[in-house]
């Protein structure tokens, strides 16, 4: 859902030169102690601190905002017992009749070397106990409906030999050691609902002393959950961003939270959102509450599919500060954070940032926008 205006702007207008260098590879040697960048969006004053000092910046009028989906080993690589060729499977969504078959189905990206057919299997494990039937092909490219069948419970085996799905530009080799790191630090220590494919890496960085620190301050804290897609990597490719458009990703918003986010706005607080995932999702529930108007309550309980597309120029409906990290060049998150910030400011940080020597994208440092 692109908000509906015409201001022509070009996806080169948000290029920045990278140093592959600078794209972390493996996450910092201990959570918690990343760089965090602070923009003053205000001023465009920038400081330089860790992911520790993000107490210094919150009140006790303010309101934290996480995402806790939850990452599942959704990468599978098996083959094809016909032709003993490797097939790699990416499972996006459960498809929405799966429910209603009682069977394994969903939604998926499948990778071959071989043109695939309708009713083609593969097989996935030591075993190959668990097996995957291609359904129907999908809009998208590689995009399948799959059903899988196995006599031991789905996720069960995903947690036995399916591998955690990083982004493309985190490299590996498949080993073990890798893998594990993987499960543990591709996750965010209050994910709870499985779903992703995807971490909402600004959340990454917490650990369970800074929150203990939030909490002394009296900063309050609330969940919402937005299930991340392979999208979220899809890059812009139009000339013209207006005419991008973004997956539906899955979200959820509980009572307690949209009584918290709207408890903090009557309070004056600010929202800080941690991630963008979690800024679209308000901003998905508040423009369909009220759309263009102000709405009372400007939140409510409710679940959805958003696909909204944040920038330039965007006012803000929700987020009021926001923890994010460094992002890729001409991406649809860095136009959501520029929309917040600036452009210019971000752009102009992001190059401070490459000075700085600050580790990018999902392994990398943050930055604070206040």
């Amino acid at each position: 859902m692109a908000p509906n205006r015409k201001h022509d702007m070009k996806t080169r207008q948000f290029w920045y030169p990278l140093p592959e260098r600078l794209i972390a590879q493996h996450p910092s040697e201990k959570r918690g102690t990343e760089k965090m960048m602070v923009l003053h969006r205000g001023t465009g004053m920038l400081e330089h601190r860790h992911i520790a000092d993000i107490v210094e910046y919150l009140t006790p009028d303010d309101l934290l905002v996480v995402n806790d989906t939850k990452v599942f080993p959704a990468r599978l690589i098996g083959s094809w017992p016909d032709t003993h060729g490797a097939v790699e499977i990416l499972m996006v969504s459960a498809a929405p009749e799966a429910e209603t078959v009682k069977a394994d189905v969903w939604n998926c990206i499948v990778g071959s070397g071989r043109k695939c057919r309708e009713g083609q299997v593969a097989v996935f494990g030591p075993s190959g106990e668990l097996s995957a039937k291609l359904i129907a092909p999908l809009q998208g490219i590689g995009m399948w409906k799959v059903e899988f069948s196995s006599e031991r419970p789905l996720m069960e085996l995903l947690d036995e030999f399916g591998r955690t799905p990083v982004p493309p530009y985190v490299k590996r080799e498949g080993t073990r050691e890798e893998e594990m790191e993987d499960r543990e630090r591709y996750q965010t220590i209050y994910a709870k609902h499985v779903g992703s494919v995807a971490a909402p890496t600004a959340g990454l960085h917490f650990t369970p002393e800074i929150f203990a620190d939030l909490d002394a301050k009296g900063v309050k804290r609330t969940a919402v959950t937005l299930h991340v897609g392979p999208g979220t990597f899809r890059p812009v490719k139009a000339e013209n961003i207006e005419d991008h458009h973004m997956d539906f990703e899955a979200f959820t918003v509980p009572p307690e939270a949209a009584e918290a986010i709207n408890a903090c706005k009557a309070r004056g607080g600010r929202v800080v959102c941690c991630g963008s995932t979690t800024v679209r999702t308000l901003e998905t529930v508040a423009a369909r509450n009220g759309g263009d108007e102000d709405p009372e309550p400007l939140i409510v309980p409710c679940s959805g599919a958003s696909d909204i597309f944040i920038y330039p120029p965007y006012r803000f409906k929700v987020c009021d500060a926001m923890l994010t990290n460094f992002h890729l060049p001409q991406s649809t998150l860095l136009m959501m954070i520029s929309a917040l910030a600036g452009r210019e400011r971000v752009l102009c940080a992001y190059a401070m940032a490459v000075r700085a020597q600050y580790r990018f994208f999902s392994y990398g440092d943050c930055m604070l926008i206040v």
